[in-house]
Formats: C-alpha cells, sequence, structure tokens
C-alpha cells in the first residue's frame, strides 16, 4: 500500500481552519514525502527512490524515473542515489531520512511553504510526556520512503531573506513580527528570492504558535527553511536526544542540507539541551555539570558532525557553503561567554578548510558582521579559534531586544538591540560563489543603512546616572528614575565649552565591517575619517558610556509603555508583557535592564568634533563605503550656541498680560 507522508501532531489541526495559500509557493509544488507501508517490517536498512515527480503529487508512479547522483542521509550516515535513482541507508531508533535537494531541482513543499523532504523514524515516538505534543509514534519501518522532486534548472543568481530571532512569546508578538518585518518585506521586490531563513528562536518557548507564524510567512510565497533554537525545543525533555521532537513533529528536521545555484546550504542544530558534565568549562558552561540546573550549551553532536563531514564530502570544493545555526560559532557580545559560542568550532572550522564559506546564526539579539581576519579576547579560551578564517554573521532579530521599547509609527515596539541596531532582517544575495549581505530596518527607508548622532558629556552623565540606577534597582517594576529622556538635553546643540570636553560624532553602520570604510563631511568642506571603536583585533569588548551608541540608548533607557493603565481593562494589560508572561509594571516610566541596551557595539564609528566651529547651524554628512563597492549616506545637523538656549516654552513675557 502507498500513502503520502503528511508528518504532522495534532497540535496542526488548528492550522486547517487558517487560510491557505496554496499555488503562492516558489514552484507552486505542493505534495508530500512518498512512504510505502506494508506489514510489520523490522530490519537493518531502509530503501527507497529518490524519482522526478512528473505528475506533481508527490507519489511514485511506474513511468516517473530515478534521478541519479542526490544526497540521502539517515541524520549520520550519507549516501548517493544510484543511477535508477535508489537508494540504501542504515536503520537506527531515532532517526529522520531526508533528501538533500539539488541546485535543478524542487523538492515539494506543504501549502505554508515548508519543504518536505524527510520522514521520521521514532516507532513508539518520544518516550515521555512533552506539553507540545513530542513526536508522534511512526509505527513499524516502512518498505521504501520515495523522495518526489521536479526539474526547475539552475539559477547563478538569486537571492535568499535571513533573519535571526523571532522569538514571539505570545499572539500579540506574532502580530508584532507579522506588522514589522513581514509587512516591510511586502514592499520589497523578491523576484530573485528563492527562500526565507530563519536562524533560530523562530518562537519563544511556545511552540503551539508555530503553525499559526508558518501560516502567516506563506504570504511571500518562498519556502520557508527554519534553524532549531534554543527557545524552540521541548523544555521538559529530560534528555537532548527528544528536546528538538516537538519542533521535528511541527516543522520538521532539525539539521538538514539543500543547494540552490552554485551555494550549499547546511542547517545546524547546535543548541543542546539539557547539556551535561561533558559540556563543563569556562564561560557559564560549569552551569552543566550541575545535577540540580537544567541548563543549554553551544555545541554540534557527535551524530550531527559525522553527518556533516560525510555530506561535506560529497559537495564540490567549489561550491560555497553557507553554514546556518542558531547559537553563533563565535560572538562579539558574548565573545566571554562559552555557553552562548559553538564548542567545536576548532573542529568545524577544519572540515571547511579551503571551501569558500560563511556562517549566519541568531541567538545574541546583535547584529555582527564579523569579517575574516577578526578576532576579539576570550575566544581562543572559550572556543579555541582568534582570527576567522572566513566571514561570520550575527544576523540581528525582528523582535529587537524582545520586544521592549514603546511603540512606532506601525504599531510595533521600537525595541532597538544590543549594539543598537533597529528590528530588522536581511536579503542575502548570491552571485555564484560570491554573496553580499544587506541589513534592513523594518519599516524603514531600503537604504537607510545607518543612524547618527552625538556623544556629548551631557549624555554620558545622563547615561551613567541612569544605567546605575537600572542596575541595582530590585524589582523589575522598579521606583521612580532618577532621569527620563527629558532630561537629556539637546544632543545636537553644544556650547564651545561642552565642544572643549569631548564630543563625539558617532556612526552606527548597521552592517559595518572592519572593512567598512566611514567618513564625515561637515559643511561639504571640512573632511573627518571616522575610527570603528572596535578594532576586532583581539581586544576584549569595550562598553560604558564612552563606547555607548547615543541614538538608540535613549529609546532603550526610557521606556513609557510601564505606565500605561486603564481603569476598567484587562489585568495583564497594565504595564506590558514580555518572555513567558513576565509583567513591567504599573510604574513610572523606566530604563531596559542594562544587560540588553547597546552600551556596546561592533559596529559603531565616532570621531571627535573640531572644538573650533562657529555658532550657527551646521551639516554633516556620513559616508560608509564597504568593501565590495557599496556607499551608504545619512546626514545629521547640529547647532553650536553661545549658551544653551532654555528648552521649555517661556511664559516670562506673557505672565503680565495673562494675570
Amino acid at each position: 500500500m502507498t500513502t503520502t507522508f503528511t508528518g504532522r501532531a495534532a497540535l496542526l489541526a488548528a492550522v486547517s481552519l487558517l487560510i491557505a495559500t496554496p499555488g503562492l509557493t516558489r514552484t507552486g509544488y505542493i505534495a508530500g514525502v512518498d512512504v510505502v507501508q506494508g506489514g510489520d517490517r523490522t530490519g537493518e536498512t531502509i530503501t527507497g527512490m529518490v524519482f522526478h515527480d512528473l505528475s506533481r503529487d508527490g507519489v511514485r508512479q511506474q513511468d516517473e524515473p530515478g534521478v541519479n547522483g542526490v544526497i540521502v542521509s539517515n541524520g549520520r550516515d550519507v549516501t548517493t542515489s544510484g543511477a535508477d535513482g535508489s537508494y540504501t541507508l542504515p536503520v537506527y531508533e531515532n532517526m529522520t531520512v531526508m533528501v538533500h535537494e539539488p541546485a535543478a531541482w524542487d523538492v515539494p513543499t506543504d501549502q505554508n511553504g515548508v519543504p518536505q523532504f524527510f520522514y521520521h523514524h521514532l516507532p513508539e515516538g518520544t518516550p515521555e510526556t512533552l506539553r507540545y505534543g513530542g513526536l508522534e509514534a511512526t509505527g513499524p519501518l516502512p518498505q521504501a520512503i520515495n523522495f518526489p522532486m521536479i526539474r526547475t534548472g539552475t539559477t547563478e543568481t538569486f537571492s535568499c531573506v535571513m533573519m535571526g530571532d523571532a522569538q514571539p512569546y505570545s499572539n500579540t508578538e506574532v502580530g508584532y513580527v507579522r506588522d514589522g518585518v513581514l509587512d516591510s518585506l511586502l514592499d520589497r521586490d523578491l523576484g530573485d528570492s528563492e527562500c526565507v531563513i530563519m536562524l533560530g528562536d523562530v518562537m519563544g518557548d511556545d511552540l503551539s504558535l508555530l503553525p499559526r507564524f508558518m501560516n502567516i510567512w506563506s504570504v511571500l510565497g518562498l519556502p520557508q527553511y527554519y534553524v532549531h533554537g534554543n527557545h524552540d525545543f521541548d523544555f521538559d525533555a529530560t534528555t537532548d536526544e527528544h528536546s528538538a521532537d516537538s519542533w521535528r513533529q511541527i516543522y520538521g528536521p532539525a539539521y538538514y542540507s539543500f543547494d540552490i545555484g552554485q551555494v550549499t546550504f547546511i542547517a545546524l542544530d547546535n543548541v543542546v539541551y539539557p547539556c551535561g558534565p561533558e559540556d563543563d568549562g569556562p564561560g557559564g558552561r560549569d552551569a552543566c555539570a550541575d545535577p540540580d540546573e537544567l541548563a543549554y550549551n553551544g555545541r554540534v553532536t557527535d551524530r550531527q558532525m559525522q553527518w556533516l563531514e560525510s555530506t561535506l564530502a560529497e559537495i564540490p570544493e567549489d561550491r560555497l557553503i553557507v553554514m546556518m545555526h542558531h547559537i553563533p560559532f563565535v560572538s562579539f557580545v558574548d565573545s566571554n561567554e562559552g555557553r552562548h559560542q559553538t564548542d567545536n568550532l576548532a573542529e568545524i572550522h577544519a572540515l571547511l578548510a579551503g571551501r569558500p564559506a560563511v556562517s549566519f546564526s541568531g541567538h545574541t539579539h546583535t547584529f555582527e558582521y564579523l569579517a575574516a581576519g577578526e578576532w576579539y579576547q576570550g575566544w581562543e579560551e572559550q572556543v579555541g579559534i582568534t582570527r576567522l578564517p572566513f566571514d561570520h554573521v550575527v544576523g540581528g532579530a525582528p523582535s529587537g531586544n524582545w520586544f521592549w521599547g514603546d511603540l512606532g509609527f506601525d504599531g510595533t515596539p521600537l525595541s532597538f538591540a544590543r549594539g543598537g541596531t533597529p528590528p530588522g532582517y536581511m536579503i542575502v544575495a548570491f552571485d555564484g560563489a560570491d554573496f553580499t549581505v544587506n541589513f534592513h530596518a523594518a519599516n524603514q527607508a531600503p537604504d537607510r543603512q545607518m543612524a547618527l548622532s552625538f556623544n556629548t558629556p551631557q549624555f554620558r552623565d545622563w547615561f551613567t546616572t541612569l544605567y546605575d540606577y537600572a542596575d541595582t534597582r530590585e524589582e523589575a517594576a522598579g521606583s521612580e528614575p532618577p532621569l527620563t529622556v527629558n532630561d537629556l538635553p539637546d544632543q545636537k546643540l553644544f556650547t564651545p565649552e561642552e565642544l572643549g570636553e569631548t564630543i563625539w560624532l558617532t556612526a552606527n553602520i548597521w552592517a559595518g565591517t572592519r572593512n567598512t570604510e566611514v567618513v564625515a563631511t561637515i559643511n561639504d568642506d571640512l573632511r573627518l575619517p571616522m575610527t570603528r571603536t572596535q578594532p576586532g583585533e583581539g581586544e576584549d569588548v569595550l562598553e560604558g558610556a564612552e563606547w555607548a551608541d547615543p541614538f538608540s540608548i535613549p529609546r532603550q533607557m526610557t521606556i513609557g509603555r510601564y505606565a500605561w493603565t486603564s481603569e476598567t481593562g484587562d489585568p495583564r494589560a497594565q504595564g506590558f508583557e514580555v518572555w513567558q508572561g513576565s509583567q513591567f509594571g504599573p510604574a513610572s516610566p523606566q530604563p531596559a535592564d542594562t544587560w540588553m541596551i547597546a552600551d556596546s557595539s561592533s559596529h559603531l564609528w565616532r570621531v571627535e568634533m573640531p572644538d573650533d566651529l562657529p555658532e550657527g547651524a551646521h551639516v554633516i554628512e556620513v559616508t560608509a563605503a564597504m568593501q565590495d563597492g557599496r556607499e551608504f549616506r545619512d546626514r545629521i545637523t547640529f547647532e553650536v550656541r553661545s549658551e544653551r538656549p532654555n528648552p521649555y516654552w517661556d511664559n516670562s513675557l506673557w505672565e503680565e498680560t495673562t494675570n
């Protein structure tokens, strides 16, 4: 008997009530994997066919030919299909049999655009009860697992939409993702785009939101490739072996690979949960050795490493390898934190040696373009590497700093992230084995690539006072803060005396790298080269008032939503909620927690302002020249006045006439 595998838990029944979008996917090829059931088959091998699905129904017909040379895997062992399309693989208890989509072919998708290229084998299902269902019992081993695909031809030039942590914890926050990043993408020409890639923490601990989320993203009409993150696993799982079971049931494999054009994409699951004594080490990994604590660690498991090595052996060495994973291989902001980087990175780098490669990740809620040759203090101790052999990109977050912040024009939180980037997304353009990374702020013009401001003595005093308050307050609701943004003097107006106390022009170039050249020009005349605050030459993270981003910090350090209350409204609508229902407020406007603000950044440039500028209004234009030849420009207007004017309404001339 032949059946078409659909692989969805009872949890997905609700999605049938949503409006599906058939025909909008990139290929319009909607089908499943052809699973041939029969008897109570047990055995040491599984067989099947990779076939050209001429009927486009996902079921192999006798006249549909096999496809030769396609990579097929059980998540550990790797083989390729023969001349007739057939393959054979070893069987083990908890495996996912999957096909690697070749560049000239498309596998089918479901109605939401989720690619269908896999079959899970776990006869008895998840061996413990999990709140989001785990993996359903798959029963006896099928007689055959046949993988359909259609021939579409190759493309050398294409793009993919990529982003870090969407991480909605609630239906309200799913709406924020919809109205921020997704709505922005609907304004873009995605005619050359081939996929959407979510770099982990797709969800915020609640996997029941995932069906709605996938359906919303189907409106782009692009295949959706998701990476498994540390907020996507089963928190009630007792072993790492089954901590992604609900994810596998609802979405699909936690690691896999596929080709587009001259690019091979490899998705890894580098979150080990719960971690154990084998993960013990510096940088917070000691939590893994504590039997009373449940923690995760960044590491690629031995099984995956075997799969990765075997898969790479089948990939020509001139193809670009795009590594996709949630926890960064290394990061700037967490350079001294072992758990938040990848333990066996040196081994992964060795496997990729000599190949063109790039790494994309999420996790830190920062955008960090760490270019080849860059390194920071902490990397050698934590993961055993120094200078990067290829570019590593931490991809920002649609959620910014977890949806904190007041609402902007589009009704979504401003939520500037750590490092000072706004909520946003990437469009990565590929041309053969070359690539260009473009970062875009949600609901901003695509050519806006920076934020300009001034780091003044008043800003540094204001920041230090408010930071110290936020760092020592005992409750999340907070007491009355010593300052708010209303107490911050105009950052674009200075006196000659203040210019003598050091004022820096700052440029947060969101996608800037160590190879970006930034120049400021005052009044179309005076040319001032700007310096990156973090050279990336092995130094530690520089943080504090002197290194903070004065553009995003004021938006992070006074959040009015704390004070939103109503007399007859829902009690949970007072103040605001984030994370797992944590309540913030009602209280006076408060700063965000200090660990999530932009008091350091890997993409901040600055230059000291001249102290002899004449009084009056001035204009600065900043030009950022990227290594690939792109140039971005922005401008900022400022004033020099003999003294600071009264910032408030002056009623001194009105008092006599109004009394």
